[in-house]
């Protein structure tokens, strides 16, 4: 993944399990001077996005990279640090109780040499690793000149898929995200809005991120057309008539059917995808 870069490093220093690159991963980056808002909508997404199995990668700032990283660590997908400094030097020094945990428990990436301190082009050289390594970036909190914006910038230059988390339009925390989504990237309003992403994602669509599809039986008709399709990852209504040939008027028939059956629905965001506890 690091290959697809214009520069890609030459060599990367790491403490921890190397396992944890050969998961799905989800970068969630933001502001450091997060919003109790923020902090929350991190730790949901986090959370999230961890017991799916899914690996969640930041940079170990304050604010919202830690609070990923916190709430990533007791989860089964588990989390990748990746620093501006050496491997070896926490920093901000804030966080160096939560560096020892994510060295112990999860991975901690640089290509600086080992005890180098941060410089300023640090951390952008940082942000291009975080943004290669993770198949979805996410943006929590960001100002309009942020390093998470830049963050995005490069994953959507990559072909990766940028989200980001809608915010009050009078918080300068949120102008940064809200115009990600101004711009056409696509919307977190909810946990589940992650798990739909990385399942678009060729290493998401590889692992099974939720219960055997197979747990769910079909029903008959066009309701059974559309589960069979949705119960492989969420799709928006066109990929569904282009996938099973019905027409707008019977997918909508048979989703709102499937809906009053608690099988499947269509989220806030326009995602067609298999309700939580279906088949269960």
């Amino acid at each position: 993944m690091l290959r697809t870069l214009e520069d890609p490093p030459p060599v990367l220093f790491s403490l921890g399990d190397l396992s944890l690159l050969d998961r799905p991963a989800v970068a969630i980056v933001g502001t450091r001077n997060a919003t109790s808002y923020g902090l929350r909508a991190t730790a949901t997404l986090a959370r999230a996005a961890g017991e799916a199995g899914v690996t969640v990668v930041s940079g170990m700032a304050r604010g919202v990279d830690a609070m990923a990283h916190e709430v990533a660590l007791g989860t089964a997908g588990g989390t990748i640090a990746v620093l501006g400094t050496g491997v070896d030097v926490p920093y901000p020094r804030e966080n160096a109780a939560l560096h020892a945990r994510v060295a112990a428990r999860g991975l901690v990436l640089s290509e600086m040499l080992p005890g180098a301190p941060p410089h300023a082009g640090s951390f952008p050289r940082r942000n291009r690793l975080v943004a290669a390594l993770a198949d979805v970036t996410l943006v929590v909190e960001a100002g309009v000149r942020s390093g998470a914006l830049i963050t995005a910038t490069i994953a959507d230059s990559l072909g990766h898929l940028v989200g980001a988390v809608p915010g009050p339009i009078d918080s300068a925390a949120s102008r940064g995200s809200n115009q990600l989504l101004r711009d056409g990237k696509h919307v977190v309003a909810a946990a589940e809005d992650v798990i739909a992403l990385i399942n678009l994602t060729p290493r998401g669509r590889a692992v099974s991120l939720r219960r055997s599809p197979d747990a769910l039986a079909l029903p008959e008709g066009d309701e059974g057309v559309v589960l069979a399709v949705v119960r492989d990852g969420p799709r928006l209504p066109d990929e569904l008539i282009a996938a099973t040939g019905l027409s707008p008027s019977r997918l909508a028939a048979a989703v709102g059917a499937l809906g009053e059956q608690g099988l499947a629905g269509q989220d806030a965001s326009g995602w067609i995808r298999v309700l939580a506890g279906a088949g269960e």
